[in-house]
C-alpha cells in the first residue's frame, strides 16, 4: 500500500500558489486531489501526490523556495494532536522523541533518526514513497519545519552548526539562506541539520507536567495510523473520490499502489466488497447532505457521483424506502420539540 500523509501538509497552499501566481486547484487536481478537502486536515491521502504537486507548483510557477515559502507559514499546531504533546515535553531532546516516535501520525512516508555522537547532534530527514518521484520541495518544506521546531525551543537567534541538503543549490539560494542560516550547504551525503548536543537538554519554559500527562492520554486515544486497515483507507479515498466522479475500484487501487485484485482481495478478509463500502460511504453523505438543505438534489447528485437526479433518487429509495423530499419531511417532523405527522398532539396539548 502506498504510504499516506494527512491534508494538514498542505496547509497555506493556496496562499502561497496564489502569491506566486499559478492555480492551486487545477495543480491539485493534476495530481488527483481534491481542492475541497484542504479544509479536512485530518483526512488522509497518497503522500506521493503531495510531493508530485509541490514539485509541479515549484516549476509551473518557476519558483524554487516554493517548499520554503509553505515552511515559513508552518506552526506546531500543523502537526495535529501530536504538537498537544511536543510542546508540553520538558525539553528539545523529549520533543524530538516524540516527534521521531509517533512520525507516521502525520506522513508515513517520512523517515526521522536522530544520532549523538562526539558532543554533537543530527537529526536526518528522508522520505519512502514506494515509487520514484521528486522529492526536492518536500525535502525543503521538511527540513524547514523541523528548522522552525528547533527553533520555538531554542529561540528565534540560535544557530546550527550545519544545514545540509543533498540536491543542488537553487539558481538564487538567497531566501534559503535568509531562512536557515550561513551554515547552509548542498550536495551533501544527507538531508539534516546538525547542532550542538547540549542544545537538546535546552529546557521548555512553557511545559506542565500535569498538562504533559493529560496530552499524553489524548494522543493515545486518538490511535496511529499503522492501525488503519485496508477498509478503512478504502472508505476514505471512496469519500475523496466520489466528487471528482472518478470514484472506481481501479482509482481506488491505484491510489493504494496496488492492484484492483488485491483490493478485492483485503476487503473480502473484513468481510466487505466495493460495492458495498461505495454504498455504505453514499449512504452516509446522503443523509447528512440530504437533510442539512444546503444542496439541490442535482447537486447531492454529482457530489456522490450519480449520472442524474433521477438515478440519485431511484438509488436513495431503494436505501430509505421513500423519496428525498419525503424523508427529509419525515426527519425534521421526528426532530426534538416538533410533534411526528403519525402521532398529531392531544387536543389537550394543543390547549393554550
Amino acid at each position: 500500500m502506498k504510504a499516506l500523509a494527512r491534508y494538514a501538509a498542505l496547509n497555506s497552499y493556496v496562499e502561497v500558489s496564489r502569491s506566486v501566481g499559478i492555480d492551486p486547484a487545477r495543480l491539485m487536481r493534476g495530481v488527483g486531489l481534491d481542492p475541497s478537502s484542504l479544509g479536512l486536515p485530518d483526512r488522509w491521502i497518497p503522500a506521493v501526490a503531495i510531493a508530485r504537486l509541490l514539485e509541479q507548483s515549484a516549476a509551473t510557477s518557476g519558483c524554487e523556495d516554493f517548499g520554503l515559502k509553505l515552511a515559513e507559514r508552518r506552526r506546531l499546531a500543523n502537526l495535529g494532536p501530536l504538537s498537544l504533546v511536543i510542546r508540553e515535553e520538558p525539553d528539545l531532546r523529549g520533543a524530538l522523541r516524540t516527534l521521531i516516535r509517533h512520525e507516521n501520525m502525520y506522513n508515513e512516508a517520512l523517515r526521522i533518526h536522530m544520532a549523538v555522537t562526539n558532543g554533537l547532534a543530527t537529526v536526518r530527514i528522508g522520505f519512502e514513497f514506494g515509487e520514484p518521484t521528486g522529492t526536492r520541495q518536500a525535502t525543503e518544506l521538511a527540513m524547514g519545519t523541523l528548522h522552525r521546531l528547533l527553533r520555538d525551543f531554542l529561540g528565534t537567534q540560535w544557530q546550527p552548526l550545519t544545514v545540509c541538503f543533498t540536491h543542488t543549490a537553487p539558481a538564487d539560494p538567497s531566501a534559503h539562506r535568509r531562512f536557515f542560516g550561513p551554515a547552509l550547504k548542498f550536495e551533501q551525503k544527507f538531508n539534516g541539520v546538525v547542532f550542538y548536543e547540549n542544545d537538546l537538554e535546552t529546557p521548555n519554559k512553557t511545559s506542565d507536567p500535569q498538562l504533559r500527562a493529560y496530552a499524553q492520554q489524548f494522543l493515545d486515544s486518538v490511535g496511529f495510523p499503522e492501525e488503519t486497515t485496508t477498509l478503512d483507507r478504502v472508505r476514505e479515498l471512496v469519500e475523496l473520490l466520489l466528487p471528482t466522479g472518478r470514484c472506481s475500484v481501479e482509482q481506488i487501487a491505484r491510489s493504494l499502489g496496488v492492484d484492483r485484485r488485491t483490493v478485492h482481495r483485503h476487503l473480502a478478509d473484513e468481510n466487505e466488497t466495493f460495492s458495498s463500502v461505495l454504498n455504505s460511504v453514499r449512504t452516509e453523505l446522503a443523509e447528512q447532505m440530504v437533510s442539512s438543505g444546503r444542496h439541490s438534489l442535482t447537486e447531492v447528485a454529482t457530489l456522490l457521483s450519480f449520472s442524474s437526479s433521477s438515478n440519485f433518487s431511484r438509488w436513495f429509495r431503494g436505501r430509505f424506502g421513500c423519496s428525498p423530499s419525503r424523508w427529509c419531511a419525515e426527519k425534521s417532523a421526528r426532530s426534538p420539540g416538533k410533534p411526528s405527522p403519525r402521532n398529531p398532539p392531544s387536543p389537550a396539548a394543543r390547549a393554550p
